[in-house]
């Protein structure tokens, strides 16, 4: 008899799968800013578990809030807010206020919901025009995105640009780095198990040899790979 399969185990509540959320230092969140013009100094640059890229803690007037820094932001530094901020490194505008070529991190996806776009590490977008509907911003993928032009964004590059260049060299530094995640490590691949283990198991080939296309209404056991897919094969 063979043990449950991966996303079966995940709902258990274990230690295993469960996300360290009591390590994170809190929500990366733009505030409601209300007025043409506000300015708040980082009080603070800190590393928050499981996240590439470091925080930095701005007070302002009405209180401090954490967001994600920019690459050559210090402690101390007067940060403004508003659509009547001027476009310098750190500063946090809507973006029909930026100006065309100007590279830009934490972009909203919806005007107020804290910044969701270009967060990780060294990444960026670059907003490319202003245009009726409202602002197309370049993807760090390459692809464009046109976006409301009262979305907030961060003027610059995030910071540790040069994270990914160190190599991890041993398996106990990935080890520690995914413990700070919400993810399961390792995850062992399911052609690889034994078939008793997965649907995907048995056989000497290293590739499933066979459709991993399921149907919805499937038990929960069989129910891994391409779920209820519209098609298969190549295009």
């Amino acid at each position: 008899m063979g043990k449950r399969i991966l996303p079966r185990r995940e709902g258990r509540g274990t230690s295993v799968f469960r996300s360290p959320a009591w390590k994170k230092k809190g929500p990366a969140k733009y505030p409601s800013i209300n007025e043409p013009l506000v300015e708040g100094v980082v009080t603070e640059l800190i590393h928050d578990p499981g996240r590439g890229a470091p925080l930095a803690k701005i007070r302002y007037k009405e209180g401090t809030f954490l967001t994600v820094a920019a690459e050559g932001m210090y402690v101390g530094q007067v940060i403004q807010m508003g659509p009547k901020a001027a476009p310098a490194n750190g500063n946090i505008l809507p973006l029909s206020e930026i100006p065309d070529g100007t590279k830009i991190f934490n972009v909203e996806l919806r005007a107020g919901d804290g910044g969701k776009l270009a967060r990780s590490s060294g990444s960026y977008c670059t907003l490319v025009s202003h245009v009726e509907q409202g602002v197309v911003v370049s993807l760090p993928s390459g692809s464009s995105k046109v976006l409301s032009s009262t979305c907030l964004a961060t003027i610059g590059v995030v910071a540790a640009s040069g994270r990914i260049e160190k190599p991890f060299l041993k398996a106990g530094a990935k080890y520690h780095l995914m413990k700070a995640k919400a993810a399961k490590y390792p995850r062992v691949r399911g052609v690889a198990m034994n078939a008793v283990s997965h649907p995907h198991g048995g056989g000497n080939h290293p590739s499933v040899s066979r459709s991993t296309t399921v149907s919805r209404r499937l038990p929960p056991g069989r129910k891994v790979g391409h779920i209820s897919a519209r098609r298969a094969g190549r295009r």
